[in-house]
């Protein structure tokens, strides 16, 4: 990515920053600005840092997102580093360590339910190469790399790797009561579950939507996640949960900051808080009645943030 400063009739391009006080940015480095803003950058709560394993291996950032699903993040610095099948390891350990989740989640204070259908791991790198996107690619499970870059105005980029995952044909499939069948790291979600929850009203609302959302951007990923349908870039821009009779929508976006004149979302932080599903301290009940092109107005803002 080139970054630009822009004054008031010119542009001028801002280097990218390689040192931090006459030294080389170093991997700690990018992980102490992680771990000091991780529900910013990335929405996730920081829980521990250089989390110990049994065999030897520490985890870089060990944190629980929003929906309480486990979050391993792990840094890589130089181009030799396999730190997709290093946080694979880990995601392996903290399968059979639920106990040792738990109580650190406790000591920290965290109140929300551990949900352990979907952990995540995320890679952190400067790039990646074509080994990294192809062991990503078959990887039976999601793994999310994402690509960071410092500038010397003390600018932080940060974007999606994108990779395609690729399906083979003639793998034996796993049948049920197989002793020998692995158990799956991650549990898979679709959108056609979601759907299914809705009413004829409903779907067609989330059919439209849906359309509208993915035409902010063509980057614009859908997640279906275990209680609703995420749609993001780097971080989620709205999460959707389909109802019967109607959609809840969940912006992305912090309390007090929404431009909302017809007062359309609940603030769910102000003046009492209120669990829900979802990112973000918004939320908008959307029914035939509702007016989708206000609607929009309301999720574009929450994309700008978010993109």
């Amino acid at each position: 990515m080139i970054l630009f400063e822009v004054g008031q009739d010119s542009a001028k391009q801002v280097k990218p920053m390689t040192t931090v006080n006459g030294k080389k940015v170093l991997e700690r480095d990018i992980q102490k600005i992680f771990e000091g803003s991780l529900h910013e950058i990335l929405g996730v709560h920081f829980l521990a840092s250089e989390y110990a394993t049994s065999f030897g291996g520490r985890m870089d950032t060990l944190g629980i997102d929003d929906e309480g699903n486990p979050c391993i993040v792990e840094y890589k610095k130089g181009q030799n580093e396999n730190v997709i099948n290093q946080g694979l390891s880990y995601l392996r350990w903290l399968l059979d360590h639920k106990d040792s989740f738990h109580v650190l989640c406790q000591q920290k204070g965290v109140e929300k339910e551990v949900q352990w259908d979907a952990p995540r791991v995320i890679c952190v790198a400067e790039s990646y190469n074509k080994f990294d996107t192809d062991t990503a690619d078959l990887l039976p499970i999601k793994i999310e790399l994402l690509r960071y870059q410092l500038f010397e105005n003390g600018m932080l980029t940060l974007d999606t790797e994108s990779y395609q995952k690729v399906k083979i044909s003639g793998m034996p499939k796993l049948e049920a009561g197989n002793k020998e069948a692995i158990e799956p790291l991650q549990q898979t979600f679709t959108l056609e579950e979601h759907i299914a929850k809705g009413g004829p009203n409903s779907r067609k609302i989330f059919a439209d939507l849906r359309e509208r959302i993915l035409g902010l951007d063509q980057e614009m990923q859908v997640e279906p996640k275990k209680l609703y349908v995420a749609f993001k870039m780097t971080r989620n821009v709205v999460d959707v949960v389909v109802q019967k009779p109607k959609l809840w929508l969940f912006l992305n976006v912090k309390t007090g900051t929404l431009d909302d004149p017809e007062g359309l979302a609940q603030d769910l932080e102000t003046p009492v808080k209120i669990g829900h599903w979802g990112n973000g301290d918004y939320r908008v009940e959307i029914t035939s009645q509702t007016d989708l092109d206000y609607v929009m107005t309301l999720v574009k803002q929450s994309y700008e943030m978010n993109r």
